[in-house]
């Protein structure tokens, strides 16, 4: 057991030191083997791993390899904990980073950094994995910022251009401002239970009663964290602008790893969430505000990978809905699938944009579908996956995340439809405006356009499988399956699930309206996008015509970034210039040269006793000792 957990996790920073050593003396070819085969074989011992859990021979209980920190009552373990939720992250980390290290050969072949940019992959992997693997708090957090810091490394790396260090910069300060509540949320844990492992924390947790205003703050602190790394409102504009990296980037932090820590936290630790219902609250409604609110800027976006980054962003949203209502089975659910179609789309993208020679505004593209045929074929896969459409696999894991919010409140589940609706438009617009229509770009572009090479397209091809045939693990029980990943996850949701059981008692009738419903509105947003940009042939509007007010506002993404900028980026400049100017150089500044500039004055004084004319000396002498005896005589 501990040997396989040492090699999970260390087989990707081996990667990490062999290409970050070597990065200017490895052979690319060598650099891409070793940084795909590690994380390869860390997938293939994740898959043993759990084979062992589901046949018994694997033990769930925490393993320690050493003790960490020990301080009078504090200890913490350097342990981790390889059970089913783990376990399942384990594979969605390393299986889609594998096929992603593979498409990455093909798409970075002529970057110059290239064994940098493999070694910050397989550093990032590592980090992933830490975060997952962890049985405590602690150890989550190591891995919690070690991504934050390889998201900051992949976002800027091309940091030649000063943009990218910008969105890089925004990332990774965004992110400290969840992480700050993720920390104050760790110490109030260990202040309230007195350990930070996972399953004493838990056990004590059950003790006590719902709406316990100690687990209010505790899961309050910690959801502000998830609102940073999974990009809920208001922490969410970091996102959008991290497609600054590389696009094979996109997909692994920004899709299927990374913005997904905040969600398996919250499920790790369910039942502090589900003793604390104002907390599950502000969730549902933070997660469905973001979900729309991403869904509507993604409406009027014209770069490609802007909008599959605000759809990244507004499919979070769904899953923290569904942590909200208390589906924490369906919002891991539905982070599998999003991992396979969103991991796709972006791939996707990054082909589509590889073909068009580096361009990424839509507005410029058409047609492409007899050009590239397998990224089209793959893209359609993965849109028809996102939208919901049967029997694809976004189908099944959105409509159990609807079935779970209507029966917990049937106005958030309309709004969630509305939702649904314009997922479906929104991609079936990109997909209509890139691969359809007649081409729009230059000549030169039309002569560049081909297929992506076998490095990049057998990924896609494996990714549209899984977007295709992921969902069928969880068939419900209404179409005749056995709910076999939601029964999987049980162990782990054990007390919670008691607590929430409204699913169940939704009947078969009524999940088969819920699901015509969604499907047919689904189609019908389909239909609308086919009609408007592929038989009336409509382009999206340029910024300098007359746009209405609600492009206007969507496609300026809500003005949400000059806000910030004027609410909190300049009175924070403001104050920094008037520290700068009144309180460091009118105050310290003048008080420490004031001191220099008094000793300085006083020595060259001082030094004018100092004649050389041995009268004078025996004058001062006299004088000095009339003072002292006067002195003494007064005391």
């Amino acid at each position: 057991m501990n040997q396989l957990i040492i090699f999970i996790l260390l087989l990707p920073f081996l990667g990490f030191i062999i290409n970050g050593l070597g990065a200017k003396k490895i052979s690319r070819n060598l650099a891409g083997i070793i940084g795909s085969g590690t994380v390869l074989a860390s997938f293939i011992l994740s898959v043993v791993a759990f084979n062992g859990i589901l046949q018994g021979s694997l033990p769930s209980s925490p393993v320690s390899l050493f003790t960490w920190i020990e301080a009078g009552n504090l200890r913490i373990p350097f342990s981790f904990l390889v059970d089913r939720l783990s376990v399942l992250m384990m594979m969605i980390i390393t299986g889609v980073g594998f096929l992603i290290h593979v498409y990455s050969i093909g798409y970075m072949k002529e970057d110059e950094g290239f064994g940098k940019y493999f070694s910050y992959l397989n550093l990032f992997t590592f980090s992933m994995l830490l975060l997952v693997m962890g049985s405590n708090f602690v150890v989550m957090f190591i891995g919690w910022e070690g991504v934050g810091l390889c998201s900051y490394l992949l976002i800027g790396f091309w940091f030649k251009n000063n943009a990218y260090n910008n969105a890089a910069s925004k990332a990774f300060i965004m992110n400290r401002i969840g992480d700050l509540g993720f920390l104050l949320g760790i110490f109030l844990i260990y202040h309230t239970f007195g350990t930070l492992e996972y399953s004493a924390v838990f056990e004590k947790a059950k003790m006590l009663p719902s709406g316990d205003s100690t687990l209010l703050w505790i899961t309050l602190f910690l959801f502000i964290g998830a609102t940073g790394k999974s990009a809920q409102i208001p922490l969410y504009t970091w996102l959008p602008d991290a497609m600054a990296g590389p696009t094979p980037v996109s997909a692994l932090i920004h899709a299927a790893t990374m913005v997904t820590a905040g969600i398996y936290m919250i499920v790790r630790s369910n039942i502090m969430f589900t003793l604390a219902p104002f907390t599950m609250g502000i969730i549902s409604i933070v997660g469905l505000l973001t979900a729309l609110t991403a869904a509507l800027i993604a409406i009027s976006q014209t770069d490609i990978k802007k909008v599959l980054a605000y759809s990244t962003v507004s499919q979070l949203g769904y899953m923290f809905l569904a942590l909200g209502v208390g589906g924490y089975s369906a919002a891991m659910f539905h982070l599998m699938t999003h991992a396979f179609f969103k991991a796709l789309l972006f791939l996707g993208a990054g082909s589509v944009i590889h073909a068009m020679s580096g361009e990424q505004d839509i507005r410029n593209m058409g047609g492409l579908k007899k050009y590239t045929p397998i990224t089209f074929i793959t893209f359609f896969t993965a849109c028809l996956a996102i939208s919901g459409i049967p029997p694809f696999s976004g189908f099944f894991s959105k409509d159990e995340i609807l079935a779970h919010v209507y029966a917990s409140n049937p106005i958030l589940w309309i709004f969630a439809v509305i939702g649904a609706m314009m997922t479906a438009f929104y991609m079936f617009r990109l997909l209509y405006l890139v691969f359809y229509r007649d081409f729009k770009g230059s000549d030169k572009q039309l002569s560049h356009l081909h297929e992506s090479p076998y490095v990049m397209t057998i990924p896609l091809i494996v990714l549209a499988i899984l977007s295709f045939a992921g969902g069928f693990i969880n068939i419900p029980e209404s179409l005749g399956g056995t709910a076999a990943f939601k029964h999987y996850l049980d162990p782990i949701l054990e007390a919670s699930n008691q607590m929430h059981s409204s699913i169940n008692e939704l009947s078969h009738q009524a999940e088969y309206v819920l699901m015509a419903i969604s499907i047919c509105v689904v189609v019908l947003s389909i239909l609308f996008a086919r009609q408007k940009y592929y038989v009336r042939g409509e382009e999206p509007a340029m910024e300098k015509e007359n746009l209405p007010m609600m492009v206007r506002l969507t496609r300026n993404k809500f003005y949400i970034d000059e806000i910030y900028e004027a609410l909190v980026v300049k009175p924070i400049h403001l104050f920094g210039d008037f520290l700068l100017r009144v309180i460091e150089k009118l105050g310290i500044d003048r008080l420490v040269n004031g001191i220099g500039n008094s000793v300085i004055f006083s020595s060259k004084n001082a030094r004018l006793l100092q004649t050389g004319n041995t009268g004078f000396y025996l004058f001062a002498m006299v004088f000095g000792i009339i003072i002292i005896l006067l002195f003494n005589l007064i005391r």
